[in-house]
């Protein structure tokens, strides 16, 4: 069970393409974001479209196969962790939470 403390698992596609740094010169960071859809009927009846924004940091080798396989647009799958962090920015405390992925699937048809 200790695999499921802290685990999330998302599809969605993505809103720009990933950004890759190097960081102390021999690790891989990527970032991107995905998006994920959600429907449902509201209290009206009318059909919802509700999209949630997720960010999402990959360290390492899966940072670069992230970095050079996803594209603006792509569908993938990701499991990872969620991770809050907290910074200041003009003397106001600022709250921010991505997922860690650990896993990916490239979801959809090739190009």
């Amino acid at each position: 069970m200790n695999s499921l403390k802290n685990r999330v698992q998302l599809i969605g596609r993505l809103g720009a393409d990933p950004e890759v740094k190097q960081v102390n010169g021999d690790r891989t960071l990527t970032k991107f974001s995905i998006a994920t859809n959600e429907t449902f009927n509201n209290a009206a009846g009318e059909k919802v479209e509700e999209t949630q924004w997720h960010h999402i940091v990959a360290w390492g080798k899966i940072g670069e196969i992230a970095g050079k396989y996803l594209k603006k647009g792509k569908e993938v799958a990701i499991e990872g962790k969620l991770i809050h962090r907290q910074y200041e920015s003009n003397g106001e405390k600022r709250y921010f939470t991505e997922v860690s992925m650990n896993e990916m699937l490239m979801v959809g048809v090739k190009d």
